[in-house]
């Protein structure tokens, strides 16, 4: 008798993880002054956090860039020094700066690069526009408007050091709530997964729209597919 394909148990309840007890840190990625008074580590996150103590005495935490450090004072705005942690806009940021926290509309809150070790840079400043390239070196048109955070996210290393033993990868997934050790669907059987049993590469992934859960794996009523050449 077949058995329920990988996508359908992975629709099971006991198969899903919430650690979101565990994400009690949240970050602003908006306007924040203040000093900072600790750099912490939050689980939700690659980045570590920066504590800011603002003038009338609440903290928040923002994400940290590299060089950021206790008693250390963060500004906004057309005053603020281009210097780690200062947000400013686009338009006031000069060419070749690492910048992160990006927001995409002005007033929105940083959306872009926020992964540990990440930056973008300012490319060209317009009359109407500010070309900024992220890290997969992919440039975006944004409004001069916008802001961003000056430097590099904290945490560059992170993925330096291997993890060698399986328990050590087991326990990084755990506290991200994704299931391990995952096989690759091409190594399966053609009852476990629909990408099973086939030994010609180039085996078409897309799947219609109207197919039951079992056979939906791959691009799922997919226009097109694969890499689009400009």
């Amino acid at each position: 008798m077949p058995k329920n394909t990988r996508a359908q148990r992975k629709g099971s309840s006991k198969n899903i993880r919430t650690p979101s007890h565990r994400y009690d840190k949240e970050a602003d990625f908006k306007d924040v002054e203040g000093e900072v008074v600790d750099i912490v580590h939050d689980p939700a996150r690659s980045a570590p956090l920066a504590k800011v103590r603002l003038e009338e005495g609440e903290e928040r935490f923002i994400v940290a860039p590299e060089g950021l450090e206790t008693g250390d004072k963060i500004k906004c705005g057309i005053s603020a020094p281009i210097e780690p942690g200062n947000r400013l806009k686009l338009a006031e940021i000069p060419e070749g700066v690492p910048i992160h926290s990006i927001e995409t509309k002005p007033g929105e809150g940083g959306k872009l690069v926020r992964a540990s070790g990440t930056y973008g840079s300012v490319k060209m400043h317009d009359v109407d526009k500010t070309v900024v390239e992220l890290p997969s070196e992919k440039t975006k048109d944004l409004n001069p408007n916008c802001k961003a955070t000056v430097g590099v996210v904290a945490g560059s290393g992170r993925k330096e050091k291997p993890f060698v033993k399986a328990g050590n990868k087991h326990k990084a997934m755990k506290a991200r709530g994704k299931k391990y050790p995952t096989v690759s669907a091409v190594s399966m059987n053609p009852v476990d997964h629909p990408f099973g049993g086939s030994t010609k590469p180039g085996k078409p992934k897309t799947t219609k729209s109207t197919a039951p859960p079992g056979q939906k794996a791959g691009s799922f009523g997919a226009k097109s597919s694969g890499k689009r050449e400009d």
